[in-house]
């Protein structure tokens, strides 16, 4: 089912499109005047998030279907990819790219870019992070992760579409729940005691989620970001951690938050429980061995990006909380915080 909306038709794409992350390209977009189509699964969620929007095209596709990738792309250039999955189902990541890039390329798709993650890296080599990394992942996620960038990457190095993939670190922000975050901002404003993954000292950043979109909307306008190099990292406003960006919290409301932080022993107890909870054991060398990134490649090829510092950024998230602002669930039950 269709819903239009925008007087032209739009001719970029956004695939999962209900997360934060759909939503915070949309408002790029949609501040620069430009006709988009939202794609998911459910019609009701995105005719809440963009009906309202007269430049919001809204259509429904089956993600198992090339053909119902084929019509939800049809007359669009720009494919901007967010499809997330059960975290504990992995293997479907690089199923459903097959059936998109499928179907993109029969519907004439010019681009596709993949929102992506640090997990086809592994464990970090170096202190930091640039796009030439070796993509060596130990964890299954990663691997599925890895074999989903290799097969855009492969389409595009066939001449079949071209393709680029933006990774992004752990994120936060106003209304984001799927954040390591969400649950500290909660327990300052409201009280109670905040959950945590630990340790909480460790190097870590984080990227805002309204600052993404605007750098998706100059990456897609930028022919080269699908040339040659294709894949580009954004990286948080600095290196923080968990526990400083927590007493930012306590300064900014005034007092001391308190926490629980669950180690790797409490994550397996938790998982007996919780299929989340058990399948981030994997992941959490993140914690103790994280991947920082290194974003000049991307601000030589646009210009500066703009990163709101963490002391705004948690101002804004903590005013969502008292507003009562709803949190957006992710697009598939995936780790707090990342694009898994």
């Amino acid at each position: 089912m269709t819903t239009t909306a925008a007087k032209t038709a739009p001719k970029i794409a956004l695939f999962g499109a209900a997360g934060v992350i759909g939503q915070s390209i949309a408002t790029a977009l949609r501040a620069q005047g430009r006709a988009y189509r939202v794609v998911g699964r459910s019609e009701g969620s995105l005719l809440r998030q963009f009906g309202g929007d007269a430049l919001a095209e809204v259509k429904t596709w089956n993600p198992d279907s090339s053909a119902s990738v084929q019509a939800a792309a049809e007359g669009i250039d720009t494919l901007v990819y967010m499809v997330g999955v059960d975290y504990w189902r992995f293997e479907l990541h690089p199923q459903l790219m097959q059936k998109t890039i499928d179907g993109a390329i029969a519907a004439g798709v010019k681009r596709i870019l993949l929102i992506g993650t640090v997990y086809p890296y592994g464990l970090p080599q170096t202190p930091t992070i640039r796009e030439d990394h070796p993509r060596e992942p130990h964890t299954f996620k990663g691997k599925m992760r890895k074999a989903q960038e290799d097969l855009l990457l492969q389409a595009a190095t066939q001449g079949k579409i071209e393709a680029a993939v933006l990774r992004l670190p752990d994120f936060y922000g106003p209304g984001v729940e799927a954040s390591f975050l969400h649950g500290a901002a909660t327990a300052a404003v409201n009280g109670g005691t905040a959950n945590l993954v630990g340790p909480i000292d460790t190097p870590h950043e984080f990227v805002f989620v309204p600052d993404v979109g605007p750098v998706v909307a100059k990456l897609i306008d930028t022919p080269a970001a699908f040339d040659g190099r294709r894949v580009w990292h954004l990286a948080g406003a600095g290196v923080t951690s968990q526990q400083a960006l927590l007493q930012e919290m306590g300064r900014q409301v005034g007092r001391e938050i308190k926490c629980r932080v669950a180690g790797k022993t409490m994550l397996r107890a938790l998982g007996l429980f919780n299929p989340v909870m058990r399948e981030m054991v994997e992941m959490h060398y993140l914690q103790t061995q994280p991947v920082l990134m290194d974003d000049s490649a991307l601000q030589r090829l646009t210009g500066p990006v703009r990163k709101t510092p963490y002391a705004e950024g948690i101002r804004q998230t903590l005013q969502a909380v008292r507003d009562g602002v709803v949190p957006t669930p992710p697009a598939g039950a995936h780790r707090a915080g990342a694009v898994a």
